[in-house]
């Protein structure tokens, strides 16, 4: 599945093992907003467990949208930057 995962993380050196573990996953679209084209459930549960022992839940704020194979041709953007990356889906 084909998820963005956005943050607003305070602390800088928090902010930095967050974005050290969601490269793992995926490739940044912009500094807190991250594309993760494949990722299995999984792998989600993974990541986001390995977020939540990081961040501050008094202050911090972590977003997961899941988006289907449909919706990716109709993602809209401004200035610099790209298209979705959908080449890791397989149809079966």
């Amino acid at each position: 599945m084909f998820y963005v995962i956005c943050f607003d993380i305070s602390n800088n050196k928090v902010r930095y093992r967050a974005v050290k573990a969601i490269k793992g996953f995926g490739y940044r679209v912009q500094k807190s907003v991250f594309e993760c084209p494949d990722l299995t459930e999984k792998r989600l549960l993974t990541l986001k467990d390995t977020l939540e022992g990081l961040i501050d839940h008094g202050t911090d704020s972590i977003r997961y949208y899941r988006l289907c194979r449909s919706c990716l041709p109709a993602v809209e953007w401004s200035a610099i930057g790209r298209p979705p990356h959908t080449d890791t889906f397989l149809v079966l």
